[in-house]
């Protein structure tokens, strides 16, 4: 691999680390984006040497790869969202139950 492609892969590198610094943890999309964007430097890197354009190669494949990443997390992030908020409403089921089976035993105890 040229120079000019580890240099664009590792300015990739340091991008991604940078903003996934900036403010708290790492979202699943960011880090499908920066690990899509390192992949695809990678090969894009590849590629792009096999034409003897390296450098874009590793450009191209590293906004390809940031642009798929970020999709995939997205996508990984909603279903955690919403497996979340099917466990809330399941203790909230259980909570609402428990309460009934005591009032239905108070009322049996009343009776009796």
């Amino acid at each position: 691999m040229k120079r000019s492609a580890l240099n664009l892969l590792a300015l990739s590198f340091f991008v991604s680390i940078l903003l996934g610094c900036a403010g708290g943890s790492i979202s699943k999309r960011e880090a499908g984006a920066g690990i899509g964007a390192l992949g695809g430097a990678a090969v894009g890197g590849a590629i792009g040497a096999a034409t003897r354009h390296p450098g874009i190669g590793a450009g191209v494949g590293a906004a390809l790869g940031a642009i798929a990443g970020a999709l995939i997390g997205d996508q990984l992030q909603g279903q955690d969202k919403v497996s979340e908020e099917q466990q809330r409403q399941i203790q909230q089921n259980q909570a609402e139950l428990e309460q009934l089976q005591k009032e239905r035993e108070k009322l049996n105890d009343k009776e009796y």
